[in-house]
């Protein structure tokens, strides 16, 4: 497993700003800003949040051509923010083939997607299982034709058991998970049971912290990420989960509505990334791969 970073950490300075937090003043970041950053923090790879990116002319060349001058290994992440809409949206799912000719293009052999959100979620699961999967299913022939493994995220739509029923009943080496340590936390489930069910289908990982707020516990705003050890999950026990199961990808920090008493994502950022490089230190040396 090997240290890496989200470009999604810098969603304000890609131009997403949530409600409740503020615009940054400094000038707006590119993704060259991103990947120098990535390289003096001292990780070994990156994902790239494709919403942030223009995707035409030699872009996708020039892309690739950075990530291998820094040595970067490399996620392509799709689908922000509803992905496709719990299995209802059609036109997504040509986007999503779309991009994974991206991925390909980049050198990415995992390509992150987003099925759904908290907004998009049916209240039959029944129903989720039918749609998402069904649109799913027919996705699994163009991942393999460009050999891009799918890492389904566990993006506060799908339960732990959800994901496993879902993922498990489509039964392919195309289709895994990007397990998020912090999403399930929001729909009130322990990050370290949900870890033991997704570890051992993990494709990708969002490695994220989430402490808490005042207010209503159903609104997203209560749940909000602070930088890696400062929070509520157990990530030393996510992690040793992940090398039980020999995943051997990027463990991924993100950031998204980082709690306002923490200021400043960099800073949140490279204290999380001292801390996550301490946890594979201070693993087992049994445990390590």
């Amino acid at each position: 497993m090997k240290v890496a970073i989200d470009s999604y950490c810098y969603h304000r300075q890609f131009g997403e700003v949530y409600p409740g937090l503020q615009r940054p003043a400094e000038r707006a970041m590119t993704v060259w800003d991103f990947l120098r950053r990535a390289r003096r923090l001292g990780v070994a790879g990156v994902s790239l949040e494709s919403c942030f990116l223009p995707c035409a002319g030699d872009f996708l060349c020039r892309l690739r051509d950075a990530l291998d001058s820094y040595g970067f290994e490399r996620v392509w992440a799709w689908g922000h923010p509803d992905g496709l809409r719990s299995g209802e949206d059609r036109r997504a799912a040509r986007d999503l083939v779309a991009h994974l000719a991206h991925a390909r293009a980049i050198g990415a052999g995992v390509m992150r997607i987003v099925g759904g959100s908290r907004r998009t979620r049916p209240s039959s699961f029944a129903r989720h299982k039918r749609r998402l999967g069904g649109l799913l299913r027919g996705l699994l022939a163009a991942a393999e034709d460009h050999a891009v493994v799918l890492a389904l995220e566990n993006h506060i739509d799908l339960t732990a058991d959800e994901m496993v029923d879902l993922v498990g009943s489509l039964n392919s080496p195309w289709l895994g998970v990007c397990l998020d340590t912090g999403n399930n936390l929001r729909l009130h489930e322990d990050p370290v049971t949900v870890a033991e069910k997704l570890a051992p289908l993990a494709r990708a990982t969002h490695v994220k912290d989430i402490g808490v707020r005042r207010g209503d516990p159903k609104e997203f705003a209560f749940w909000p990420s602070v930088p890696l050890g400062k929070g509520l999950v157990d990530l030393g026990r996510v992690v040793e989960l992940l090398h039980k199961a020999r995943y051997r990808g990027l463990l991924a920090i993100e950031v998204d509505y980082l709690d306002p008493d923490y200021g400043d994502e960099d800073r949140a950022v490279a204290a999380s990334v001292k801390h996550l490089k301490g946890l594979l230190t201070n693993l087992p040396p049994a445990s390590r791969r």
